[in-house]
């Protein structure tokens, strides 16, 4: 299951990177809170068909990939409203033990990639989750210096800039890379619970 949050896209197209990737791990099966006048008036495109998840929903996952823009260094005031909606699966710790990760788009370099995983990572911290960073797993692709690319260790990442940027080819194969890493964890968490 996943839940991310795109007002223009560019976390979107890195959403459905990631979900390619869990997919792509055998037995794995992988909302906007503003409302259409506001997006509409701030040149948003419109949203696309991918099902909006309630909070409650959260607790039949196995895992989770939560992606979001950055506001000022942080996760914007959308999803942060999402998670403050988990208070109930907190206090009974539904998400406890689960695996889950980040991703992240800024307008820029110094946008604020890691400081929006650093306090995104207190959501699940509270709620017992076990955070699953890529690391530096994605080999060669975290070195590229001759491109501009997005992510960290933290999670894959994209720069949107002024909106106009996609996702490079290598930000995207990042994205696929985190959605297969963290679906093989999961699994294996799972199995090994089973046993």
């Amino acid at each position: 299951m996943r839940k991310y949050y795109s007002m223009y896209g560019h976390v979107e197209k890195l959403a459905q990177e990631i979900k390619k990737g869990a997919a792509s791990v055998e037995g794995v099966e992988v909302p906007e809170t503003l409302p259409e006048e506001v997006l509409g008036k701030m040149g948003a495109p419109p949203k696309t068909d991918a099902p909006i998840i309630t909070a409650d929903e959260l607790a039949t996952a196995d895992g989770f990939v939560f992606g979001f823009p950055t506001r000022f260094g942080m996760m914007p005031a959308q999803f942060k409203a999402f998670l403050d909606s988990t208070g109930g699966l907190w206090r009974t710790q539904q998400l406890a033990g689960k695996p889950a990760g980040i991703f992240y788009s800024t307008g820029s370099q110094g946008g604020g990639q890691e400081t929006t995983a650093l306090t995104a990572i207190t959501q699940l911290v509270h709620h017992g989750m076990i955070f699953v960073p890529i690391g530096y797993t994605f080999g060669a692709g975290m070195f590229e210096m001759e491109n501009v690319k997005g992510g960290s260790p933290y999670g894959a990442g994209t720069y949107a800039g002024d909106g106009s940027r996609q996702p490079s080819q290598l930000e995207l194969d990042q994205a696929f890379h985190q959605g297969k890493y963290l679906a093989s964890i999961t699994k294996k968490l799972k199995n090994e619970q089973a046993a």
